[in-house]
């Protein structure tokens, strides 16, 4: 196994748990076929927020847990946890309406689903996230650039898999661990996305776009040419990646020197004495 193979790799946040919550809906769905009309009606009603509501937590999981990896970062316009909560209640008191016809009972039982549902999930994040000493209008801007960097790789992880060759993936997942330091370091320091705007957008979109192709013409024909040459592309653009990262943290560091000798000069006019580190 190759060293650093599984640098930067994670754990689904979503996991096994909210797959089990797939369970309900369908079985709600086959007790609800001999249920005659409203209870077919109820039970098809009820499936179907159920479904949905586990989804949408599958999905807020995940944007939850992108959302705590990065220092700026902007809250869901769509609230997918909340929404799943509240779905969550509606499918359980059709559920319970279908097996007790009336008001209370199903509201009752709607109530307390959508409040245990809150109760081990959560709410979803509701705040913007940023960095102190940073105007909101360039945090916007790292944000953005960092939410479609994001979207890059993501789709170049479903081209690999989909290419069915494993060493391949290892590899995407490597490059992907090193493009994520570059964006830790842009949201450390927004100001420089500047610098690194090529990398996280057209160096970016390139490595895309050549994984999504390979992906196509590998997974019919598994060419064997075009995974080297693949290879030695995603080797060239990590090697880039890095030394551009690189770049930028030394940069920063120059920057950090800088400042602390301005304000060293700044002490020692006000007559504060300053020791030399």
């Amino acid at each position: 196994m190759a060293k650093g193979r599984y640098r930067g790799a994670t754990v689904d946040p979503a996991g096994a748990r909210t797959n089990l919550l797939f369970l309900p809906p369908v079985l709600l769905l086959l007790t609800s076929i001999t249920s005659g009309a409203l209870g077919l009606v109820a039970g098809l009603a009820g499936a179907g927020a159920l479904a949905l509501a586990a989804w949408l937590l599958r999905e807020g999981l995940r944007a939850e847990a992108a959302y705590n990896a990065r220092r700026i970062a902007r809250r869901s316009l769509l609230p997918r946890k909340m929404l799943a909560s509240v779905l969550t209640g509606v499918g359980t008191a059709l559920a319970a309406w279908k097996t007790e016809p009336g008001l209370v009972a199903p509201l009752l039982y709607g109530v307390a689903a959508a409040a245990l549902h809150v109760g081990a999930f959560g709410i979803d994040p509701l705040r913007n996230k940023g960095v102190s000493g940073v105007d909101s209008f360039q945090q916007t801007r790292v944000a953005r650039a960092v939410e479609e960097a994001e979207k890059h790789l993501g789709a170049m992880a479903e081209a690999a898999t989909r290419s069915g060759d494993r060493e391949v993936e290892a590899r995407v997942d490597r490059f992907r661990a090193r493009v994520r330091e570059m964006l830790r370091t842009v949201e450390n320091d927004p100001r420089d996305l500047t610098g690194a705007r090529k990398y996280m957008s057209v160096y970016l979109l390139g490595a895309r776009d050549a994984t999504i192709k390979f992906a196509d013409l590998y997974a019919h024909g598994r060419d064997a040419g075009a995974r080297r040459d693949y290879l030695v592309l995603l080797t060239d653009l990590e090697e880039e990646f890095g030394a551009k990262t690189e770049r930028l943290l030394q940069d920063d560091r120059s920057d950090l020197d800088v400042e602390i000798e301005v304000l060293r000069d700044r002490l020692n006019r006000e007559g504060v004495r300053v020791e030399q580190g």
